[in-house]
């Protein structure tokens, strides 16, 4: 009989983002040090930056569980008064705030800062790069940026490593043995985007194929992933 594979949609994976798995490690202690921090913060900002897939997100929602508010889009800024924002919010997150502010929004997120620091109101700010690094134009605006604080969320080490696996397998409810997981440890890319891709790729290619998680599938993902990065090199992409 011919062999099948099982067909997959490609749907968004949505993690758990409870505070009550979020794993606190050296390099992200600081920065869970000052979310935890309001309302004795020397500003109304923090600015946690760090590489994509470090927990950024997930600090955020940490932030919002703990205080309440919402989570603010470029279109929502653009399209409300800052005042109504505040009025309406007891806190206010701006992820990826390195491409939120553009231009255009400078003078709208430097008022929404004044108003935060009038009413008391925490804002937190996500990004990749430190505040110095985000050309903003708006002197009033840049200054008292670079003046908040801006813990960075650092390289994982090997318990984070662990946790994080784990975590990516967990918000896909499969869980994984032991050899498979040290495997992985010696072997994948020590990062946090590399551990969210890799995770996906896995999950993938086990529905694709109906196998189960072990270490030759894995081994096989890696192998494949390799390939075709060794391909795009060689195509020049």
């Amino acid at each position: 009989m011919p062999q099948h594979t099982q067909l997959t949609l490609d749907f968004e994976h949505r993690p758990s983002l409870s505070g009550d798995d979020f794993f606190v490690a050296p390099c992200n202690r600081e920065a869970l040090g000052w979310v935890e921090k309001w309302p004795d913060w020397p500003v109304p900002a923090v600015i946690i930056h760090g590489p994509q897939g470090s927990g950024k997100t997930h600090l955020a929602q940490v932030f919002l569980g703990l205080y309440g508010g919402a989570s603010i889009t470029a279109c929502k800024m653009a399209l409300s008064e800052p005042d109504v924002l505040i009025d309406a919010h007891p806190a206010l997150v701006l992820e990826n705030a390195d491409r939120f502010i553009v231009p255009e929004l400078e003078a709208e997120v430097f008022h929404l800062y004044n108003l935060a620091k009038e009413y008391a109101r925490p804002l937190l700010l996500t990004s990749r790069k430190p505040p110095s690094q985000w050309g903003i134009g708006l002197a009033d605006l840049r200054s008292r940026l670079l003046a908040s604080p801006a813990p960075k969320i650092g390289a994982p080490d090997d318990m984070l490593m662990s946790a994080l696996v784990m975590k990516q397998f967990s918000d896909r409810q499969i869980r994984i043995d032991g050899d498979v997981l040290a495997y992985l440890l010696t072997r994948m890319e020590r990062s946090f985007e590399g551990a969210t891709r890799l995770v996906a790729a896995i999950d993938r290619h086990a529905l694709q194929h109906r196998r189960r998680i072990t270490v030759p599938l894995v081994r096989e993902v890696i192998e494949g992933l390799e390939d075709d990065a060794g391909a795009h090199r060689v195509l020049g992409r």
